[in-house]
């Protein structure tokens, strides 16, 4: 993860947070006022996070002390300390929403994640992510697919050319959608391109590209449709994928499944925050 973009995002957060000053805490606390909290699971999970804990406390005081009981990736319990928290009050209670609101949800989408590549349970299919993030936080959700065991798509429209439907209707064909990126492309970048039926698999079969997508097909369609694609070419099945049907995915032989569900419909995990009495 990129720090110096985590660390502008956090600051943006608590700009939007904090505005010009936190009236309850300034009005209660004095700077040198210390005090101690504790992060705690409240379910089961993937815990994500360490370094936006780090990160978010140590942009509002430097001296703060940060003690992390677990790491990225790591499986938590109810009840389970994931970090206590010690220093100037004031930081304290100013970064501890903003922080919350990020580690539950990225905690949220490793968990969804973990349970997505259990459910797939293929050493061969990868489970990947896609572009339906959360805007602004595209580099922690997809961190966390990461963190969750998944894997990551393209991060925007800047690093892999993906030639969709619509690309394909206004071009006119998949050959000349593909026809007219290779002209301006440099060799670094691949070229994907969204398939529906036997006759456009064909046709980008035959325009060269990279990676052939099948776009809410079912698995049956897909073995089929897999027959015509050369070893050397990238597959991948999207749309229309789900927890409840990923798992008839598995033999299906394509080499990734991306479910926009992993960043879009998580549930962010239960965690809390509680001041440390008498620790």
């Amino acid at each position: 993860m990129n720090t110096l973009k985590l660390r502008s995002l956090i600051e943006q957060f608590f700009i939007e947070d904090i505005g010009e000053q936190d009236l309850t805490t300034d009005l209660i606390f004095s700077d040198n006022t210390k005090g101690e909290i504790v992060f705690l699971a409240k379910e089961t999970g993937i815990f994500c996070g360490e370094e936006v804990i780090k990160t978010g406390f140590h942009l509002l005081n430097p001296q703060i002390d940060i003690q992390l009981f677990v790491k990225d990736g790591d499986p938590i319990e109810a009840g389970r300390r994931l970090a206590v928290v010690s220093g100037e009050i004031s930081a304290l209670l100013k970064g501890e929403r903003v922080v919350l609101n990020l580690i539950q949800r990225m905690s949220g989408i490793s968990t969804l994640t973990r349970q997505a590549v259990e459910t797939l349970d293929s050493s061969y299919t990868k489970i990947c992510d896609t572009r339906k993030t959360t805007p602004g936080l595209r580099m922690l959700e997809k961190y966390a697919v990461r963190c969750g065991g998944g894997y990551n798509h393209r991060y925007g429209l800047y690093d892999g050319v993906m030639i969709k439907d619509n690309h394909i209707s206004f071009a006119g064909s998949i050959k000349q959608a593909v026809s007219l990126v290779r002209e301006r492309l440099g060799h670094m970048v691949k070229i994907e391109v969204e398939t529906e039926t036997k006759e456009q698999v064909i046709e980008a079969v035959e325009a060269g590209v990279d990676v052939i997508m099948f776009d809410n097909r079912t698995p049956d369609e897909i073995k089929e449709f897999i027959k015509l694609i050369p070893a050397h070419m990238m597959t991948e099945a999207s749309g229309g994928i789900n927890l409840s049907n990923l798992k008839s995915y598995r033999d299906c032989g394509v080499h990734t499944i991306s479910l926009g569900l992993l960043t879009h419909s998580y549930k962010a995990l239960d965690i809390s925050v509680n001041v440390a009495v008498g620790e």
